[in-house]
């Protein structure tokens, strides 16, 4: 009964280790295709850190856009850009065009009252838009950014899959050695039987000389 217990408490630990280890590598490989599939098909790929453009792209969304002519751009696309020199901002900015008067152009964060007090062109013929996000999902991206958390996000996984390894190869090892091993030996014979012509008989009263006086 007790062998029986202990066999299944081997199953069960190992089903979960190989549970873990699928996860695992399921959780890298969707880390690495993050990174490599939108470059892949041409996908530009921005994290919205701010909340102007709530009303559409929450704070940690990840927006992808995609590379067109300036010419068509129309009112209603959002875009990501450089604002103007003299504008006080010198970093990227996703929002809606809202305006667009010749080569100028306006434009809005959706949770913004007012228009951005500026107007802009675009001095390059094409410029990214954007055509799909993903909520939230940009907060991991943040966080990839930094190296120390990228070792720790492909490393860590990759150390316990390696340790979960070698322990189910060592697991194994231990479980054949304990295995019963198969006697094999010389049989232990007997002598060989007396031939019975070599055997004296017992002498009867008959056998025994007679004396005579």
């Amino acid at each position: 009964m007790s062998i029986e217990i202990s066999l299944d408490r081997r199953r069960r630990v190992s089903r979960t280790r190989r549970v873990a280890v699928n996860a695992l590598c399921l959780l890298v490989m969707l880390v690495a295709l993050g990174f490599i599939l939108p470059a892949a098909f041409g996908f530009s790929r921005y994290v919205i850190t701010g909340d102007s453009m709530a009303d559409a792209y929450d704070k940690g969304s990840i927006v992808f856009e995609q590379t067109v002519p300036v010419s068509e751009l129309e009112v209603g696309d959002t875009i990501t850009y450089v604002p103007p020199a003299g504008s006080g901002t010198d970093t990227l900015v996703t929002h809606r065009i809202v305006a667009i008067d010749g080569d100028e152009l306006r434009t809005k964060g959706d949770a913004n009252e007012q228009p951005d007090p500026w107007t802009f062109e675009l001095t390059a013929a094409t410029q990214p838009r954007v055509v799909a996000s993903v909520p939230y999902v940009g907060y991991a991206f943040i966080a990839l950014t930094d190296r120390s958390t990228r070792l720790l996000v492909v490393g860590v996984p990759a150390t316990i899959i390696a340790l979960m390894s070698v322990s189910e190869l060592f697991g194994a090892d231990r479980r054949r050695s304990r295995r019963p091993q198969p006697t094999t030996g010389t049989a232990v014979t007997g002598a060989p039987p007396a031939d019975p012509a070599h055997i004296p008989s017992a002498r009867t009263s008959s056998d025994r000389p007679v004396i005579r006086h």
